[in-house]
């Protein structure tokens, strides 16, 4: 089915459409370093900077699990909620090198008994839901696989 469906990001600008190698999209301070996500481009949110200018930066792919938890209720828009509706983990995980906590979906199959806190996970695409013509693809957290730049 996916080799005629056109993949298109659910949200545009928060991740490059990599399928093997995916990078957040976020923003860096210019003045003070400060690094956020989901991107923007003014008005850094460190309350110690008064600067107004955010560069977009490639995120980290891997990090740890901060906090985690199973999402018993349907996400709001744009996310499509699969029929019939189950439950799914939801990672916030650290990007040492940003010094960023980053909450996304887990990749579909590893629920929040599969996860624990220091995990190291790796970020990856998923298809969030399909429709005549386009796939929908989300970044997903997914355990780092060994030899993967985290799990080194």
């Amino acid at each position: 089915m996916s080799e005629t469906l056109s993949r298109v990001p659910i949200i545009d600008g928060w991740f490059t459409d990599d399928i093997d190698a995916p990078t957040l999209i976020g923003a860096k301070c210019s003045q003070c370093g400060t690094f956020v996500f989901p991107p923007r481009s003014s008005d850094c949110p460190n309350p110690n900077c008064d600067s107004i200018t955010l560069d977009p930066t490639p995120l980290s792919r891997f990090g740890r699990i901060w906090s985690y938890t199973e999402n018993c209720y349907a996400p709001p828009l744009p996310y499509v909620a699969a029929e019939p509706y189950e439950p799914y983990a939801l990672a916030a995980v650290e990007l040492a090198a940003e010094g960023l906590v980053v909450l996304g979906r887990v990749a579909t199959g590893v629920r929040a008994v599969d996860l624990k806190v220091g995990m190291e996970m790796q970020l990856e695409l998923d298809v969030s839901h399909r429709d005549a013509d386009h796939e929908y693809m989300v970044y997903v957290w997914a355990p780092a696989t060994p030899g993967s730049e985290a799990a080194q």
